[in-house]
């Protein structure tokens, strides 16, 4: 067997118990394989009709589900065309009142509990309220055992790899984009000024997780 296949089964193991864990905890949730099949179960999940948004998550943007609506002529608000600031900003607040809002999460523990870091707080803003639905699309390389490791997660991981992404289109520098590692900083530019942890869905399904068996994102 290729050793690759051994990988596999064990990423499924793992995805399998995180799904059991989510709808324990009243989360619409959904194991595959594969980022293909991520895709065409994030299309099943959204209706024709819906109006969509998005947070600014690299595990969505790798399944091509953006570029499968932007293509296909759904409904969407994208801030990505924004011209100016407040433009940008509009669409965020727009975005509230959307029907499904699509996002990746910074971890996850093995009991289906989510923990994202945010900077003016609008993505995890979304996840807790407003928009009909949340798809939450989520590798297993996000998966910890506990909330504390998922937190340390987002913090020591996600928030400095995602601070060198953003960084390179502005002029906010942090302690985290100099060495790498979180310095638990007050910075006026830091990505970590909400911590949330989500550990119910209610209402119930509102929230829909699609655990991938392969690795999304940072």
């Amino acid at each position: 067997m290729p050793q690759n296949a051994f990988i596999l089964q064990r990423n499924k193991k793992i995805g399998e118990k995180v799904v059991l864990g989510l709808k324990k905890r009243f989360f619409d949730a959904y194991y595959v394989d594969t980022k293909e099949q991520a895709l065409q179960k994030a299309i099943e999940l959204i209706p024709l009709t819906d109006v969509i948004s998005w947070g600014g998550s690299m595990s969505v943007l790798e399944t091509g589900l953006i570029d499968h609506l932007l293509k296909n002529d759904y409904h969407v608000i994208n801030r990505d065309v924004a011209k100016s600031k407040e433009e940008k900003m509009e669409l965020l607040k727009q975005a509230m009142y959307c029907d499904t809002y699509l996002m990746g999460t910074n971890a996850m523990t093995e009991d289906g509990q989510l923990v994202n870091v945010d900077c003016i707080g609008n993505r995890v803003a979304a996840l807790m309220f407003g928009p009909e639905n949340v798809i939450v699309i989520v590798g297993v390389n996000k998966v910890v055992k506990t909330q504390e490791e998922a937190i340390e997660r987002a913090r020591e991981i996600a928030a400095p790899i995602n601070m060198q992404r953003v960084a390179g289109n502005s002029m906010r520098q942090t302690p985290c984009f100099s060495t790498g590692s979180c310095h638990d900083c007050i910075s006026k530019d830091s990505i970590c000024s909400h911590i949330v942890v989500t550990r119910l869905c209610n209402p119930q399904k509102r929230i829909k997780v699609i655990v991938v068996g392969e690795s999304l994102g940072f």
